[in-house]
Parts: structure tokens; sequence; C-alpha cells
């Protein structure tokens, strides 16, 4: 099959491996420009891009698909039989979705139609969902609204955001591989999505991640899971910032202030919050590594009824 791969950052990575192992010709690859991307203000390529100089596949960089005559002429003239999409960063115009013949398909990291947008995966946690998944599905020009070809589900249980990524983009490699025999072939029955039961997965910001200690324990703890890499889930410690990168719920009530230290011992650091406890076991202080809360308090106290945010 005549393919055309757009997508930019690591989750986009394995679905293009697994296209070229699988034998696929890919003729393009599409990816956002390179950019400055690290503390270092380097420019660097983007993780799609790196792997696809690695297959030695041709990249395309367009600043905006949308308007860019030498882009599209480039594609067309390569008369893709599909484009295969996982989170390129750009919205596609129609001239660009109505172009393979096969039409454009996208692996989005939820069991649509719940959770379209940018954020899935972590909004799935956060939302204490039991399980999500993998959607192949059609393209269109809304939002995540294209008619569905194929879904896989995993339970969620404690997984981190980084760690559902991480699954779901080996996940969605091997489902889009085994969709496509069953697309050329016409033996693939879409299905249309229920618009009545979508929910939105907003883009997530830096500032998301300071903790109200006034939500549930386990809100929170939700939250500490599904932030982990980005943006983190963050609160004051006096004048500096402690990120909790791991937490527990311990039963029963707590009638201390959101936010006080209720108790410190080397498994961790109990924190009122919404009327029970959250405790506290991963935590990390700025210019310093993640630690245990056991390992922080060999060189460093906390007192107890320390207010918190």
């Amino acid at each position: 099959m005549k393919i055309i791969y757009m997508g930019t950052p690591d989750f986009a990575v394995p679905a293009l491996q697994a296209l070229a192992e699988a034998g696929h010709e890919i003729g393009y690859v599409v990816t956002q420009p390179d950019a400055v991307r690290d503390r270092g203000k380097k420019v660097k390529m983007t993780p799609v891009k790196e792997k696809a100089l690695e297959l030695g596949i041709e990249v395309l960089q367009p600043e905006r698909v949308k308007g860019d005559d030498e882009f599209f002429a480039t594609i067309e003239a390569y008369a893709p039989d599909l484009i295969a999409v996982a989170a390129y960063g750009q919205i596609l115009p129609k001239n660009v979705l109505d172009l393979p013949k096969l039409g454009c398909v996208n692996i989005h990291g939820s069991l649509l139609p719940r959770w379209r947008g940018a954020a899935p995966i972590q909004r799935s946690i956060q939302a204490g969902d039991e399980e999500t998944g993998i959607t192949i599905m059609y393209m269109e020009e809304g939002l995540d609204t294209g008619a569905m070809l194929s879904k896989r589900k995993t339970p969620i249980a404690d997984k981190t955001g980084e760690q559902l990524h991480d699954e779901l983009a080996v996940m969605g490699a091997e489902l889009l591989v085994e969709t496509l025999p069953g697309l050329e072939a016409g033996t693939v029955t879409a299905e249309e999505q229920d618009d009545s039961l979508s929910t939105y997965a907003k883009m997530l910001s830096k500032k998301e991640g300071e903790i109200d200690f006034t939500k549930s324990p386990e809100e929170i703890e939700r939250m500490i899971r599904a932030f982990d890499s980005w943006p983190g889930a963050y609160t004051s410690y006096g004048d500096k910032v402690m990120k909790i990168w791991k937490a527990e719920v311990k039963p029963g009530r707590n009638s201390a202030a959101p936010g006080t230290v209720t108790a410190v011992h080397k498994d961790g650091i109990e924190i009122a919050a919404g009327g029970s406890t959250l405790v506290a076991k991963i935590i990390q202080m700025p210019g310093k590594k993640r630690v245990a809360v056991g390992e922080y308090l060999k060189g460093n106290s906390v007192e107890i009824g320390t207010v918190l945010g």
C-alpha cells in the first residue's frame, strides 16, 4: 500500500516503524517543523523525523498544511492509497482529507467517542475511567468525529500518564497495521460515533498541575498519575515548589485544614485533603531528582502543621 505518514511526537514513532516493517511503501513522512525543544535552546528534529531519516524516508515539514500549494502538489503527485496520522499537530484541510483513495485514518488514544481532543490519555486517568484504549478512525473536518474502524482496550489500573502513553503508542501501531488489510480489501465496516456520548479532552497546561487540597485525595492521586511526566503535580512548600510524583489515599477522616501536613514518616508525608488524607510517597524539590520521602528525610525535615499550597 502506498502511504503518506503524518506524525510528530514520540507517540507517533512506533506506528511509523510498524508500517515500514509491514512492508508498506511510505512515500513521505510529514511532521512539524524543527523547533527549539529543550532548555539548551537547540533546534531539534521531531522524534518522527528522526525515525523517518533512520528508515531512509523523505520528510516534508510544512509550516502550515492548509494553503500550502507546493506541499499539496507534492503529495498529490505521489497519489497515496492512504494517509495515516498519529498526533501530527495540525488540522488537515479538505483537499488533503479527500486525496487518498482509501481516506485518511488516525490513531487516537482513547475509546471514542469518549475523550475527543488533545489529551485523551491524561483525561481518562484523571476522570477515574477503568479502561481506555486505541481507536483507528477515519479523519474528517470535525475534531475526532470520524467513523471508527477498529478499537482495542486496556485497563488503566494504577498506570501513570507516561506509562499509558507508551503502552497506547505500541498498541496503536499494532492495531493500525492489523486494520489496513481489511481496509484495503473493503471488509472493514466503519461505525459512526454517537455524538451524545462524546467528552472533550482539553489540552494540558502547566498551571493545571497545581494541587488543590480541597479536592478529595482520590482526585488528587489520579491527577498526580495523569500528569506524570508533564506538567507534573506540584504545590508550594514555603517559598519552594514541591512536586509530588506518587501518592496514596489513606482511609479515614482528617479534620485538619486542606494542605496541612498531619504526619511525617519514612513511608510518606500525610496531607489533609478534602476531609481525608493524601500520603505523598515520592517527591521532588527544585534542582533535585525524584526521591522517596524516606530518602528525602535522611537529610531534610518536614514539620507537622506546615500548610502546603
